[in-house]
């Protein structure tokens, strides 16, 4: 695949994809407000990062731009008028107008992570510079999209403002695909023909992701998810990889806690025979719980038409089950916190990252107090990194462990990046490829080094939260890292 830094061509590409993609109108998103309100724990842990959301549109209804470096708002419910001029500026090539008129959009929306990477770009205007892609899951998810965004942008604009990799900046393209694994695939293969980008940060949830590995990885095109943990994942490639762990890591490290720490053995799972994401976490928390000395006394499917909750928790108590593990996914989260409410504090509770959220807080209550969830990241987790204030202090608002993953990413791109020596011009994704696969690779990410075993998958010990009650919390509960 032949790479050159040919920016301009972003922008042929985005009329490409356009005529594939055909029909009429924008997509639209929901603001979304980090500062303190009601649902303030929503903004730092909303839904699961491997959940399969339905599309909001099928692939051919929408005639919106799906890849854009500056000249197309992505996300143009609410953009501020600044904001418009802006990306008009841009797309017309008057740099120093975009700057100017970003900037001030910026003064008025400061968590808007597309005005900032679009000033960024602009920024840049026609200098040479290293170009990646991030790949969000809009419209289908239009906050977890922003927060993804919100990582990348912060991870662009700190290396360009210390001056650059050896001197050369980091431009960043944004691609939409609506969390559907046929779009992912499309956009994919646009990304892997668009002549200059060496790296792309994404897809969103496991089943996009595993669809355009595939293209990726026939295409020779880096791809580092920040948040797809199927196992399956690692099976994909040598150019792909991730900055979350593994279902396999997350799966050990909550088994590990109910052998040891609750002290129990016998635990009913419940799971989404749907979702990639909720199998895998399932099947590699009962295998080690097997291996353990567990046993895994039933297996409930939460998408079951007739699912109720009541009579399922009844049924595994009279089983022997003396915990629950909720392997629950976006689309399943209703009946995961109706099993949370059924069991009333009678049985341990234990959750993939599913659960790792302002609902499971809000619904559950007293119920979910001391239910452990299994998660990439929490801001308190690491006492002595700077990232969750740096980002607070950026964004006028605690960030996600999205925004975390997704700021490893673009990490892990930059020192690959550095590691190859080559210029702008020169620089392919195999290069790029080969750096992050050397076994003594190792990026400074937002609290722990980024480094990746020979799979892809990110060499990182598994972050376990717990549910607590918090009279200074708004919602009364809140998560705190297990000691």
């Amino acid at each position: 695949m032949t790479q050159k830094n040919d920016a301009p061509v972003l922008a042929i590409a985005l009329l490409l994809t356009l005529g594939l993609l055909g029909g009429g109108g924008w997509w639209l998103y929901r603001a979304f407000n980090l500062e303190v309100s009601p649902r303030d724990a929503a903004t730092t842990v909303s839904s699961s990062p491997s959940a399969s959301s339905s599309p909001a549109s099928p692939l051919g209804s929408s005639n919106l731009p799906v890849l854009s470096q500056g000249e197309a708002i992505l996300f143009p419910d609410g953009a501020s008028v600044g904001k418009q001029q802006g990306v008009a500026a841009i797309a017309s090539g008057d740099y120093s107008t975009a700057v100017s008129v970003l900037q001030a959009s910026l003064q008025q929306t400061r968590n808007d992570p597309e005005a900032l990477i679009y000033l960024n770009n602009a920024q840049i205007a026609n200098q040479s510079a290293y170009t990646i892609a991030v790949v969000v899951p809009s419209p289908a998810a239009i906050d977890v999209a922003e927060e993804l965004l919100r990582g990348v942008a912060h991870g662009q604009r700190d290396i360009n403002l210390a001056g650059g990799i050896k001197g050369t900046p980091l431009r960043v393209a944004i691609a939409t695909d609506n969390n559907d694994s046929e779009q992912a695939r499309t956009i994919a293969q646009t990304l892997s023909d668009t002549p200059g980008i060496v790296g792309v940060i994404g897809h969103f949830s496991s089943d996009a992701s595993l669809a355009a590995a595939e293209v990726y990885q026939a295409e020779d095109m880096v791809m580092i998810s920040p948040t797809s943990t199927s196992v399956a994942l690692a099976g994909a490639g040598d150019f792909i990889f991730r900055t979350v762990q593994s279902d396999r890591i997350a799966g050990d490290g909550l088994a590990r806690h109910l052998l040891d720490s609750i002290g129990v053995t016998n635990v009913a799972v419940f799971h989404n025979s749907e979702s990639a994401y909720s199998q895998s976490l399932k099947d590699a928390f009962s295998s080690a719980v097997l291996t353990g000395g567990g046993r895994v006394v039933s297996e409930i499917d939460l998408a079951a038409a007739d699912f109720d909750a009541v009579q399922s928790v009844t049924q595994v108590i009279q089983q022997g089950a003396e915990a629950l593990m909720l392997a629950a996914n976006t689309s399943t989260r209703n009946q995961a916190v109706a099993v949370i409410q059924a069991n009333q504090g009678q049985l341990a509770l234990l959750g993939g990252d599913g659960l790792y959220n302002a609902g499971t807080l809000e619904q559950g209550q007293a119920n979910a107090v001391d239910m452990v969830v299994g998660v990439a990241w929490h801001r308190d987790g690491v006492s002595a990194a700077l990232f969750p204030k740096e980002a607070q202090s950026l964004w006028g608002g605690p960030v996600s462990w999205r925004t975390a993953m997704a700021y490893d990413a673009v990490q892990a791109l930059i020192e690959a990046i550095r590691t190859t020596a080559q210029p702008a011009d020169t620089l392919t994704a195999p290069m790029v490829q080969q750096a992050l696969n050397n076994p003594n690779f190792a990026a400074t990410g937002a609290a722990e080094l980024v480094q990746f075993l020979p799979s892809g998958d990110r060499s990182l010990p598994p972050q376990l939260v717990m549910i607590a009650a918090d009279p200074a919390s708004q919602l009364g509960y809140t998560f705190v890292p297990v000691p």
